[in-house]
């Protein structure tokens, strides 16, 4: 659970977060992948993430019946929390309700890994959010990004370098199936994604 002590229902039944960092700059970098797949799950519904409160830009859509609200924190990411758990909490979504995309530098290019909860897993957004919330019950979609070339590359650098190559056709082919692994979560729960689209 999320609220303690709080039985209100909520209007939506999911929330799916994209995290990234905003502007100009950091589009098409490792650590916007969860961005993008924000987009391409809005872009599929035809709603715009226009909405700006909370430091976070989102907007409703509809799947199979269920109202899902759709999630980009402006906060960049090592303070995702601080725009993710205020929207959770003013329209009463709860922890497991929630499902949150990010990039993981321990997966290769074009992975997907579902989990329906647990640690950050050294990922600083997520850190953040499950700082801020106080529970670590979220539902996440990792999204493959690649590890560092060597050891002693800056993983600062890494996950703010953009996608070269082939990685580049394998990374937007992720984020499409990151976004239908997000819809099969909602129609039929995580066991079943996790079935279909951890590889």
């Amino acid at each position: 659970m999320f609220f303690k002590g709080q039985n209100e229902k909520s209007a939506y039944d999911f929330a799916i977060v994209g995290l990234g960092n905003p502007g100009a700059k950091y589009e098409g970098t490792r650590h916007n992948v969860g961005f993008n797949c924000a987009d391409v799950i809005a872009k599929d519904h035809n709603a715009k993430l226009s909405k700006n409160k909370y430091n976070a830009f989102f907007g409703e859509i509809n799947i199979a019946g269920k109202r899902c609200l759709i999630i980009k924190p402006q906060t960049f990411m090592n303070l995702s929390g601080e725009a993710v758990v205020p929207i959770l909490k003013f329209y009463k979504i709860q922890s497991e309700n929630t499902i949150i995309i990010f990039d993981d530098v321990s997966l290769d290019v074009g992975r997907l890994r579902l989990r329906r909860k647990g640690s950050d897993g050294g990922h600083n957004g997520m850190r953040n959010i499950i700082e801020q919330s106080g529970t670590d019950n979220f539902m996440r979609i990792k999204i493959g990004v690649g590890k560092k070339p060597h050891p002693d590359y800056d993983l600062a650098d890494w996950v703010l370098s953009c996608f070269k190559g082939d990685d580049n056709a394998k990374i937007t082919e992720s984020i499409k199936t990151a976004a239908i692994a997000a819809e099969c979560i909602v129609n039929n729960g995580i066991e079943d994604a996790m079935n279909k689209y951890n590889r």
